[in-house]
């Protein structure tokens, strides 16, 4: 096991290597001067120049890439182009509404997925599963704003239960809570659609299997032989969708935050887009990622852990 999580652990360096060198030179080629942004499109070349140089954007990219790089490294993000703050500062003051945000809608997906998917394979073939089916398909194909668009027309303006966006903060946790519970439904249930097919699957394949035989025989029907003996083994494909599943709700709630009015890191690299703070997208967007690889990196090793053959494979 410690082979192969050196390997894996190996594996994510050299992907967060690329990763970092490929967003600096595309974010480095887009179209737009944040010098002559921030002044305006009346100002003097030699002043675009000045600010360029204190900026740094007159410096070598090699040089910067290394800078910035190596910053990361030490936890030193730089300092914004716009706001003239630490950027590490801004993206832990905005992190406190993305990740609970994202964990609050795995925690929702999760609880509405396995029982909508275990249902759906103890009805395989019946009119509960084809139920089941029709709505986890309508559920993937409709975007998740829309979802949010729809939950804040029925709940915050018609029924008046929730607000329609804005984030109170943690100094008041229940209305922080209740501020991120229709973002965190409107980001859960395609995701919680995807992993209740993946489960029902996991699960009818499992259904011919010689312990759910014997189990049915003794007496058990086909949903209480799932639950106590095949949902145990069905968890490692689940396993791997559930970690990226998390990966996708953190870094894929750009427009979610804005439709709701959220301070999180989406509303923060969607500004700086607009803004050209280049060290901004670059550093938020390289945090994504490596969110997205430690996942991978974590899911990896429990699913190794799990089914054993995976490591004798690496």
């Amino acid at each position: 096991m410690l082979t192969y999580a050196l390997r894996r652990l190996v594996s994510l360096a050299l992907s967060l290597a690329v990763a970092s060198l490929v967003i600096f030179l595309v974010v480095e080629v887009a179209p737009g001067d944040p010098a002559a942004y921030m002044l305006g499109t009346g100002a003097q070349p030699d002043t675009i120049e000045a600010l360029r140089s204190e900026l740094g954007l007159d410096q070598p990219r090699l040089e910067r890439y290394l800078s910035w790089a190596g910053g990361m490294l030490t936890g030193d993000f730089g300092t914004s182009y716009t706001y003239r703050a630490p950027v590490a500062q801004m993206v832990a003051d905005r992190l406190w509404v993305s990740l609970p945000l994202a964990l609050y809608a795995l925690a929702l997906s999760t609880l509405l997925a396995f029982p909508a998917g275990l249902y759906a394979a103890a009805r395989r073939g019946r009119a509960g599963d084809v139920a089941v089916m029709g709505a986890t398909q309508l559920g993937i194909a409709i975007p998740n704003f829309w979802f949010a668009m729809l939950l804040v027309l029925l709940f915050a303006i018609n029924l008046g239960w929730f607000g329609a966006g804005g984030f109170p903060g943690w100094e008041q946790p229940l209305a922080a809570i209740k501020a991120l519970t229709l973002p965190a439904v409107a980001l859960a249930l395609p995701q919680a659609a995807i992993l209740a097919r993946v489960l029902r699957s996991a699960l009818i394949d499992i259904l011919g299997e010689d312990f759910i035989r014997t189990a049915r025989a003794k007496g058990l029907t086909r949903f209480e032989a799932l639950w106590r003996h095949g949902l145990r083994n069905a968890l490692i494909p689940v396993l791997t969708i559930v970690g990226l599943q998390f990966s996708f709700l953190l870094a894929g709630a750009i427009i979610i935050e804005q439709v709701f009015f959220l301070p999180g890191l989406g509303r923060l690299i969607f500004q700086a887009i607009s803004q050209r703070d280049l060290i901004v997208v670059e550093s938020v967007v390289m945090l994504l990622v490596f969110a997205v690889i430690l996942v991978t990196f974590l899911t990896d090793l429990a699913y190794a852990w799990v089914d054993p053959r995976l490591r004798r494979r690496a």
